[in-house]
């Protein structure tokens, strides 16, 4: 899928990606969410199809947050209070531990949810001001909501295939 350009292709890609992926997570049994058997967002580490979840689910709420913060002219921390861009593997760790006791079915409901909000926001917003100016460094609002949802929704999908096709 090419990189959105606009506000209808980013909420194509956002909606493409995540039904997708949402198909092949629901493949998963609920027994089997928590089993760490699949490579980790950290070197060395390992990971569960729920902790993946939990990352998307990290991942979108941080963008809401960047969003909230910003239309209320207040600083956004990138990528997260305490966090810098080197240390992903780290926050990745965190979203992991922040979902831990949540069960699989509310898990990917709260993903559900969080995309259901990123798609009312971005639809309130226009072309202007998604593609029109830089937001952080040289990227764009959109480009930065593309980054961290319908890109990180394409990567969770590659992983969790490849972790199905080893499970068979």
């Amino acid at each position: 899928m090419a990189v959105p350009t606009s506000k209808v292709e980013l909420l194509t890609a956002i909606t493409t990606t995540f039904a997708k992926l949402m198909a092949d997570l629901a493949k998963i049994p609920p027994n089997r969410a928590r089993e760490a058997t699949m490579e980790g967002h950290a070197d060395g580490t390992t990971m569960s199809p729920a902790d993946l979840v939990a990352y998307l689910v990290g991942w979108n709420e941080l963008v809401l947050k960047w969003l909230d913060r910003d239309d209320r002219d207040e600083p956004v921390d990138y990528p997260e209070v305490g966090f810098k861009w080197n240390q992903l593997g780290l926050l990745a760790q965190k979203f992991y531990a922040d979902c831990n006791a949540i069960e699989w079915h509310e898990l990917l409901a709260r993903l559900e949810d969080a995309k259901a909000v990123l798609i009312v926001t971005i639809t309130a917003r226009s072309d202007e001001e998604l593609y029109g100016r830089a937001w952080y460094g040289k990227w764009t609002k959109g480009r930065m909501i593309q980054f961290n949802t319908s890109s990180v929704y394409a990567n969770a999908r590659a992983r969790i295939r490849t972790w199905q096709k080893a499970q068979d």
